[in-house]
């Protein structure tokens, strides 16, 4: 079967709807209302996300999002860093960066615990 699939969108949940709509805009994202309690988010204009006033914490503590990075990986984490997203938003997290034998990557978990890898492959 051939899918004539256009893009691919997940859905993430918040356990703090307007401090995970911040931390997304602070991180550089642009997050666009659709509805009172869900959001689009965008990244360079073609890759998207739901962002919903929604939150199970075993479903956000559970979901993770790969975003594979085009360049370098050490100067976009030493970006990131100087955000202050953990100082900012509680429950925040942000990791060094690991290196694998496909590649390396870091971590960051979002306010309502959503796991990001930011990562390169070999």
């Amino acid at each position: 079967m051939i899918h004539p699939a256009k893009s691919i969108r997940t859905f993430l949940g918040a356990k703090n709807y307007a401090d995970s709509r911040r931390f997304y805009e602070v991180l550089g994202f642009e997050v666009r209302p659709i509805s009172e309690n869900m959001c689009l988010v965008r990244i360079k204009d073609q890759f998207y996300f739901y962002l919903q006033d929604y939150y199970v914490k075993a479903w956000c503590e559970n979901s993770m999002v790969f975003l594979e990075i085009e360049g370098d990986l050490e100067s976009y984490w030493e970006a990131i860093k100087i955000l202050g997203l953990p100082d900012k938003f509680p429950g925040v997290k942000l990791s060094e960066i690991v290196k694998n034998d496909w590649g390396n990557e870091f971590f960051l978990h979002d306010p309502a615990g959503n796991l990001w890898h930011f990562g390169i492959f070999k």
